[in-house]
């Protein structure tokens, strides 16, 4: 499994994701879920996938073969909005399920994958959206800014507290690395290296792109200092009646 998110903030566009896919007592896989397309200076989209693996990559592999392509019908280079290029993705998703589903018989919920496209195209406001394994797409919004996919449940509650988009770009981003620990305190199909993107609106480029191992400091450091800023609010919180010191006998 795996864990992605996205975040839609006033100043930007910030994007996460794990790099793990199997997870056992003896055995652990990891494939970067983060693939960045900037087939020219005037646009930087970002593709996060989850879902079977075999089906992310064949999605990959064609939207990099139409990039190549002398005169491609559509591609990631032609697009003129983030919304065509979530459309776009949906219908090469789509393609792949259903040529699989009818060739090996294999049913559509096994090749089922989710994506969020996100991004900027110039001229046009920074936007991501969330792929369907049937291939078509929701917004996020300034409401809900926030897109997740895979094992994202644990991750969440944090997202439905703070998340706002008039957050920071940098607050978002320590936001979504607690998100991330979380989710991989309470779930060992999600675990590190973890990636991290902060895009600024208009730069057509990211301000900062890491990659966080589980031996990263700041990492380290922003899941220990979580915790312990946690542990000293719950022991904050007020005592019960029958807790409080009662009348001298």
């Amino acid at each position: 499994m795996t864990y992605c998110l996205a975040l839609k903030l006033r100043d930007g566009l910030v994007f996460a994701s794990d790099s793990r896919t199997t997870a056992g007592v003896d055995y652990i896989s990891t494939y970067r879920k983060m693939h960045v397309f900037q087939p020219s200076g005037d646009r930087l989209l970002v593709v996060l996938t989850s879902g079977n693996l075999a089906t992310t990559q064949e999605v990959l592999d064609n939207l990099r073969r139409d990039l190549a392509a002398t005169q491609p019908s559509e591609s990631l280079a032609t697009v003129s909005y983030v919304f065509e290029a979530a459309r776009y993705v949906g219908k090469v998703l789509g393609t792949v399920v259903q040529h699989y589903a009818a060739t090996l018989g294999a049913s559509v919920a096994e090749l089922r994958a989710t994506l969020i496209v996100g991004g900027q195209i110039a001229g046009q406001p920074p936007e991501i959206y969330m792929v369907y394994p049937e291939g078509n797409y929701v917004a996020a919004t300034w409401e809900t800014p926030y897109l997740q996919l895979g094992e994202f449940k644990y991750g969440k509650p944090i997202l439905s507290r703070l998340a706002g988009a008039d957050l920071s770009l940098n607050d978002a981003a320590r936001l979504a690395l607690i998100s991330f620990d979380a989710a991989m305190k309470s779930n060992l199909s999600v675990g590190p290296p973890l990636e991290l993107a902060i895009y600024p609106d208009g730069a057509l480029k990211f301000s900062q792109h890491l990659s966080l191992d589980a031996e990263s400091a700041l990492l380290r450091s922003v899941c220990r200092r979580w915790h312990e800023k946690l542990t000293q609010a719950f022991h904050a919180l007020p005592k019960f009646e029958w807790e409080r010191p009662g009348p001298p006998a």
